[in-house]
């Protein structure tokens, strides 16, 4: 029994729910989850649905061939239909903060993440012995503003000799070019802390705790050419007071950001996300 998971968004129009569900009992599938989204002020329609296939003989190419031509065709939708076996290939980028790393590898030495991880791509090697532990190869890749250009090419070699289809930045401290996010459009994961734009710079733990700030927070989104502007994925917030240190601050943000990273890298290993514009979708 084959499963897969069909996202679909187009201009708001009747008919679509009926058609699509008509089309999986047509070719011998069951719904086992369906849900939509209309987006009233752009009049944009947005569904993800996840059905079994019963018939053998039904290939995921033939399947995608027939929805494409009557269905998507006739609606004019953007769509994609995975198979959910086939789990998607996930290269991490590092710099010299692990705790974001080591959260996410004892994830997915738990079985928690639904991804592969071929590889793990640093600017430093100072984290080569945490890709060792887990057994995933680790490539340094220098990456400065005097050699930007030979590090982006080494980069992107990488990524398609491992056939990566998405990219984690875990704590990454480097720009993203737009070359690479132009190949991995809303298929680029950041996370940061969520003080931005109030408190930019090296220390914003600093700063805010100067300002007395009573909410911290994390941010996950998918990289754009605008700097930490991208659509937002998940976010979470932790309270604090008075009572509480520079330190506190610091740790308090590391685990958040460990928690909203984890979330938003399951949300898009199961094809629960969709953009639009600079803004997301997120199905339960």
């Amino acid at each position: 029994m084959q499963k897969i998971t069909i996202l679909i968004h187009c201009r708001d129009q009747k008919g679509i729910i009926a058609a699509v569900t008509t089309f999986i009992a047509k070719v011998e599938g069951n719904i086992t989850y369906i849900d939509q989204h209309v987006e009233l002020d752009q009049n944009v329609f947005f569904m993800r649905l996840e059905c079994e296939l019963t018939n053998h003989r039904i290939t995921i190419e033939n399947l995608k061939t027939d929805f494409e031509q009557t269905i998507a065709t006739d609606f004019e939708m953007s769509w994609d239909l995975y198979n959910q076996e086939q789990k998607p290939k996930m290269a991490l980028f590092v710099s010299k903060y692990d705790h974001c790393l080591f959260d996410i590898l004892g994830r997915y030495s738990a079985g928690e993440l639904n991804v592969d991880i071929p590889l793990i791509i640093s600017n430093h090697n100072d984290l080569r012995s945490i890709a060792e532990r887990f057994d995933i190869p680790f490539h340094c890749v220098p990456f400065t503003k005097d050699n930007k250009e030979e590090g982006e090419k080494h980069q992107i070699e990488l990524l398609k000799r491992f056939q990566i289809n998405f990219i984690v930045l875990a704590r990454y401290m480097q720009i993203i070019t737009p070359n690479l996010i132009s190949l991995y459009e809303n298929k680029i994961i950041n996370i940061h802390h969520s003080f931005l734009p109030a408190f930019p710079g090296a220390k914003p733990y600093h700063s805010a705790f100067k300002r007395g700030v009573k909410i911290i927070g994390a941010t996950s989104h998918y990289v754009t050419e605008e700097l930490d502007e991208g659509p937002i994925i998940e976010q979470d917030i932790a309270r604090v007071s008075h009572i509480h240190s520079v330190d506190d601050f610091i740790m308090k943000g590391r685990d958040l950001e460990r928690i909203v990273l984890a979330r938003a890298i399951k949300l898009h290993a199961e094809r629960k996300t969709m953009v639009y514009g600079n803004k997301t979708v997120v199905f339960s």
